[in-house]
């Protein structure tokens, strides 16, 4: 595992699970929120965003966190290894939620400098439509993916820190 891809909803423990892993393997943490995001919550152009996206990839070592449908094909053919955290809406609003409180006012660990956190609704909005609008279409985009990758899906945070426990112990 040498490039890493760190997939799922909003509130499903993809930055947990990715700075977790990072301590373990020591690669490069790249969340891709501090890359994509300007101060004030401004969107990047998306050409520049593609650009960004193709030349964090070619770094031959990383552990990259985030969704960003439109760079997705770039990422996943440059991934040795995929995590999809397939994890209900329910539990990712709540995440959300307890998120938003503990950071309120202030910039998460993972954003970019000038986004303080902030109730969305949008984001809320987008989190509780996630499965239903976006969950088939990843999951097929998961099923295509060639070359030897390994894909590990997790449903809940039991198996995914039982990896985490199990891959510490392989030599």
């Amino acid at each position: 595992m040498k490039r890493i891809l760190v997939l799922g909803c909003c509130g499903a423990g993809k930055s947990t699970f990715a700075r977790k892993m990072q301590m373990i393997t020591g690669l490069e943490l790249i969340p891709l929120d501090r890359f994509y995001w300007q101060p004030n919550w401004t969107e990047p152009d998306p050409s520049f965003w593609k650009e960004e996206v193709q030349r964090l990839t070619q770094k031959s070592t990383w552990i990259m966190d985030g969704n960003y449908a439109g760079t997705l094909d770039i990422r996943l053919r440059e991934a040795d290894t995929i995590f999809y955290f397939d994890f209900p809406t329910w539990l990712c609003l709540w995440r959300v939620t307890k998120r938003t409180l503990k950071y309120w006012g202030h910039v998460r660990p993972e954003m970019a400098p000038g986004c303080r956190e902030r109730f969305d609704w949008p984001f809320f909005h987008y989190i509780l439509l996630f499965n239903l609008s976006r969950r088939k279409r990843l999951l097929k985009m998961l099923s295509e993916v060639e070359g030897g990758k390994k894909l590990y899906i997790f449903t809940n945070d039991r198996q995914s820190n039982d990896f985490l426990k199990d891959w510490r112990k392989t030599p």
